[in-house]
């Protein structure tokens, strides 16, 4: 099995997405990948139960790609064994009512994690600068002044718009926020066999709507737009990761392998040590628990 190097996934100069491959199994069988995968999400999950007790960092895990390209599935594999009381995913859908009455950052600012937990964004506020880009009607919704057609939403607007994004980023890191943006890139072809197994396998139907097909058929809009985000907001502090993500398991382990190489080089974490004075009467605590 190939050694996994997060520098070759981290992007640290602009990137042409249609040059990156989709595809890497790291030249390892799948039983291969499912026990990388094992082993380091257990070793992730250790450093979890550090980070928690610590109680000065949190950690948000960004996930974006296109339509089936395995998010959902990804986030089940690698958090199994995460303590349910340090993990919250998140899912995004069609922003609600509610939201809509609030700028675009502040449903996603209310779902960060808690000092000491993950969060984890399943699409993420990066949504703003990818759908709404395909479909600009939908910053119509937002009610923004100045916005009263398509037409007012110029270059500028989208500039300004990822600078807030990275403002935002930049905020959260500075107060003890580690993010990963992590971009599951799918092949056309591979979309395509994926959509057919949901229309194909009964207990997949449910998965499957029209509109799948509706913005497939955009698909070339989206990689633009992807490869934009990708460019202008991968930052130092907030990089983004490119994950080929043809083959699940692979995509797994490599996002597993990521995190952990990053969050291992937290030298600081530790477990809280007791007060000197309880530490001093450890001993006087278990002779009254045993004589009871």
């Amino acid at each position: 099995m190939d050694k996994i190097k997060t520098s070759h996934y981290r992007i640290d100069a602009p990137v042409r997405l249609q040059e990156v491959p989709t595809l890497d199994d790291l030249n390892a069988t799948d039983d291969a990948l499912k026990d990388r995968l094992k082993h380091i999400r257990k070793k992730i999950g250790e450093l979890q139960d550090v980070l928690y007790a610590h109680g000065k960092y949190s950690v948000l895990v960004c996930f974006q790609g296109i339509d089936t390209a395995g998010k959902d599935s990804l986030i089940r594999e690698v958090f199994k064994d995460f303590n349910s009381r340090g993990v919250v995913v998140h899912s995004f859908k069609t922003p609600t009512a509610l939201e809509r009455q609030h700028d675009y950052l502040w449903r996603h600012y209310i779902a960060l994690p808690a000092r000491g937990k993950f969060g984890v964004f399943n699409r993420t506020h990066y949504e703003n600068v990818l759908v709404t880009r395909v479909h600009p009607e939908f910053i119509l919704g937002e009610n923004i002044p100045g916005i009263d057609t398509i037409d007012d939403i110029t270059d500028a607007f989208w500039h300004q718009r990822f600078e807030q994004i990275k403002n935002f980023e930049k905020h959260l890191v500075q107060n003890g926020t580690i993010i990963f943006k992590f971009f599951l890139h799918l092949s056309k072809n591979e979309q395509k066999n994926r959509l057919l197994r949901r229309l194909r396998l009964q207990e997949k139907n449910w998965k499957f709507s029209p509109d799948d097909l509706k913005e497939r058929a955009l698909w070339d809009q989206y990689q633009q737009y992807y490869q934009e985000a990708i460019n202008v907001t991968s930052t130092k502090d907030a990089p983004w990761y490119v994950i080929p993500a043809d083959n699940k398991k692979a995509a797994r382990t490599i996002v597993a392998d990521i995190m952990y190489d990053e969050l291992k080089d937290l030298k600081d974490i530790k477990y809280p040590q007791l007060d000197e004075e309880v530490k001093a009467k450890l001993d006087t605590y278990k002779e009254q628990l045993n004589n009871e």
